[in-house]
């Protein structure tokens, strides 16, 4: 007897069939992608009905892949991408700087650098509606990989194959201290300065910390010298400086923004050459609006001028 033939499965149940696949939760599932509870399971029971297999192991208290949903998971998503990335294409196509652009940026990024994004693209590119998602580094990059996001604006590098960086520019980084500090007001700090000095750094999970903490490497301080993490963004960082708990390090891009409101507050600049971390939007390598991207970024640095950075060549 012959086999029953395989109905075409539609885009809405292989969207349907990724997202369990990959949250193992109709709840979360639906969420993510935005369709009721009782419209994905219908959608994922048609899509096996379709296939003739078992896609799902459903209890009541959990879902599980079957074997064959294991391997079919990694072709859906394979079709799910490439359908994406077709309309990417039709839609680079048709017009670039139009439709959506959903743009990834770090916290210590974010306040500093967005209004001179916006305003380019306030201004140069009308038609393009931006979508900022501010995140940390290692989410970004998992939105990236996943389509989720379309260009990320962080630190660099990444060394993430599959990820092409862009850069924009490079900045130093500046150490805040109390008024009274010793080594306020000095151009000419010495990077030894950092072995001894009570540092505070942000939180487990941002690039920053993991720059602050190359640079003491860098300058001798010793690796299990005392760190104080008590902050999870620069603003309260500046503030527990404000307060005498020690001193910190900010990128200079964050300086005139954290410091300025509070006299309480003194910098000291680096002796050259000055430690310093390179920004740059990082974007799916071969990515279908690849050529507009790179515009943007070009876009970008010419926008620099009035920030104290050094523009990428």
């Amino acid at each position: 007897m012959a086999a029953k033939p395989v109905k075409q499965p539609s885009l809405a149940q292989l969207r349907a069939f990724a997202a369990v696949a990959e949250h193992l939760h109709f709840r979360d599932a639906a969420a993510a992608i935005g369709m009721s509870q009782p419209a994905l399971s219908g959608a994922v029971s048609a899509l096996e009905e379709a296939l003739g297999v078992q896609l799902l192991e459903r209890t009541t208290r959990r879902v599980l892949l079957s074997p064959a949903g294991s391997r079919l998971a990694v072709r859906a998503k394979a079709v799910l991408d490439a359908v994406g990335s077709l309309l990417e294409e039709a839609e680079a196509v048709r017009a670039p700087f139009t439709g959506v652009l959903r743009l990834g940026v770090i916290p210590t990024v974010a306040p500093y650098l967005l209004p001179t994004v916006l305003r380019l693209v306030h201004d140069r590119y009308p038609e393009l509606d931006l979508q900022v998602h501010e995140e940390q580094t290692s989410s970004l990059l998992d939105g990236l990989a996943a389509g989720r996001l379309d260009v990320l604006l962080l630190a660099v590098p990444l060394g993430v194959p599959g990820v092409t960086e862009l850069p924009l520019f490079d900045e130093d980084f500046v150490l805040v201290m109390p008024q009274d500090h010793w080594l306020g007001g000095r151009t000419d700090v010495p990077r030894e300065a950092l072995r001894e000095l009570d540092l505070l750094l942000l939180d487990e999970g941002h690039c920053l910390r993991d720059q602050a903490l190359d640079i003491c490497r860098e300058a001798g301080r010793e690796e299990g010298a005392a760190v104080t993490t008590t902050a999870a963004g620069l603003s309260t960082l500046v503030q527990l400086v404000a307060g005498g708990l020690g001193v910190t390090l900010l990128p200079r891009t964050a300086v005139r923004v954290e410091t300025g409101r509070d006299d309480s507050l003194a910098t000291g600049y680096f002796a050259d050459p000055a430690p310093s971390r390179r920004v740059a939007l990082a974007i799916r390598s071969g990515a279908a609006r690849q050529e507009e991207f790179e515009e943007f970024a070009r876009a970008l640095r010419g926008a620099m001028g009035a920030l104290p950075v050094r523009p990428a060549r």
